[in-house]
């Protein structure tokens, strides 16, 4: 005969276990479904990015939408077209883009995420700073509609 209570102690505690291990480090919460879309609308952005892809660089940016990025002190302003031909060129050195702790804020229609970032060459650390995105809700997708980032070189490794 089996005994219910125990088998299912047992499988509360097995679920427990993987929750625990599935979890984020204490005092952070994980991302709700819709800050993990607007998340991966940027993600896709890099992922083009990575493989150097314009249309995949293209596909979740609004048509029209702009970047600032912040060098030595002066502001680089770029349509998103002119954004994704530059991402895009073809070259031997292989480019990444990570970012982490991303803090999303969603209200309606609109988002913003803020977010450390390190951009890789071949694997190491070429300069670093701060992505800024803003992000609207079309058709229930959602799209970014401007990146601004700074950069700088006095990056410290991630672990």
């Amino acid at each position: 005969m089996i005994d219910l209570r125990r088998s299912t102690s047992r499988v509360l505690t097995a679920i427990c276990a993987i929750g625990t291990l599935a979890a984020p480090p204490a005092g952070a919460k994980s991302p709700s479904a819709e800050e993990q879309a607007v998340l991966a609308a940027f993600h896709a952005v890099l992922d083009g990015l990575a493989h150097r892809d314009r249309a995949a660089i293209l596909a979740p940016l609004l048509p029209g939408g702009t970047a600032t990025l912040m060098r030595n002190g002066k502001p680089v302003q770029l349509t998103f077209e002119a954004l994704a031909e530059r991402l895009s060129q073809p070259g031997a050195a292989s480019h990444e883009e990570r970012i982490r702790d991303p803090l999303v804020r969603i209200d309606d229609n609109v988002a913003i995420v803020w977010a450390p970032f390190e951009f890789l060459i071949d694997g190491k650390v070429d300069h670093c700073g701060r992505d800024s995105v803003q992000l609207v809700r079309v058709d229930g997708h959602w799209l970014i509609a401007s990146i601004a980032d700074n950069s700088r070189t006095d990056c410290v490794p991630w672990k």
